[in-house]
């Protein structure tokens, strides 16, 4: 590579860098917590679960059942 496409390729490379630093869905939002492990992701959505499942078991309870 030449000089003059050097300079062009860091250019663009600093370019595409700036809009990867602003993320406009992200502005305003509260910051990440952090990392969350591949326990910690399990056990909510086992919470997650029997949440689910305890609202439409409970839903189903209600119901007048006639026979």
């Amino acid at each position: 590579m030449n000089k003059k496409q050097k300079i062009i390729k860091k250019i663009a490379k600093r370019a595409k860098a700036r809009l990867n630093k602003v993320d406009p869905a992200t502005i305003g939002l509260p910051a990440k917590s952090g990392y969350v492990s591949k326990a910690e992701r399990a056990k909510l959505e086992s919470l997650e679960a029997t949440q689910i499942a305890e609202t439409s078991t409970d839903n189903t309870d209600d119901t007048p059942h006639i026979g």
